[in-house]
């Protein structure tokens, strides 16, 4: 194989490159869209559509506004989209990160609600199904490029990192080993995993999920592909249902 193929090292390590300059613009769109964004409320669109709320979740370092994109074409289908802003830059312990968003969609009555996480975002909805108890805030979610078996990269710095925010991602975190064993929620979870990621480069499969092998590439670009964007839409709804 050619370094030079579209499959080669050569080619990969440009697509890498590429991939976190996506990352870097669309930091700096979320950035400048927290001044002058309101969340949409439904727009019309499919009558279904106005029945499922959406609430969407972010990654580490992304803020809420990181996923307007989706959340204004969610809008114009008709959801109503909800965003847990009090998150921040979401680099708070994963529990009470969790219990964060039950506080605030209780606080604000939602109901029957599916999640959409990107990254992080998804453990985070992952504990959210495993801790509602029976009020049904959230029905279910579609996660994109979550680390639910942790991530590989950088493994050499695992130990620098662990008390740091990003140690949750080491496989051997005991706080990521506890999500994992709660495994009665799988069955309530999508999980789109990209072509590929060099982020979570062993993938984003989780055991008794519905799991869904994405064309598009990389750890974010994949969240500003219309294409993704309807296979989540599909997922939504069939998780509502």
């Amino acid at each position: 194989m050619s370094a030079l193929s579209p499959s080669g090292p050569l080619s990969r390590a440009w697509h890498e490159v590429a991939d976190w300059a996506v990352a870097g613009r669309d930091m700096a769109a979320a950035l400048w869209r927290q001044f002058r964004w309101h969340m949409p409320e439904g727009e019309g669109g499919d009558k279904g559509c106005g029945q499922v709320p959406v609430v969407l979740i972010p990654g580490i370092l992304e803020p809420w506004s990181y996923l307007a994109p989706l959340a204004r074409w969610l809008g114009r289908h008709g959801h109503t989209v909800e965003f847990v802003e009090g998150l921040g830059w979401n680099l708070g312990d994963l529990d009470h990160s969790a219990d964060h968003c039950l506080e605030i969609l209780r606080a604000r009555g939602v109901t029957g609600a599916v999640l959409v996480a990107h990254s992080k975002g998804g453990l985070i909805g992952k504990a959210v199904l495993s801790r509602q108890g029976e009020d049904a805030v959230a029905l279910g979610l579609v996660a994109v490029a979550t680390p639910f078996g942790g991530s590989s990269m950088g493994k050499p710095l695992h130990r620098l990192v662990a008390w740091s925010p990003l140690g949750l991602f080491s496989p051997g975190n005991a706080v990521l080993r506890r999500l994992s064993d709660e495994v009665a929620v799988n069955a309530h979870i999508v999980s789109l995993s990209p072509a590929w990621d060099q982020v979570i480069p062993d993938g984003s499969h989780l055991a008794g999920a519905t799991n869904v092998d994405l064309d598009s590439p990389g750890h974010f670009r994949p969240m500003r592909d219309e294409a993704v964007w309807e296979i989540i839409h599909e997922h939504v709804h069939r998780l509502a249902g």
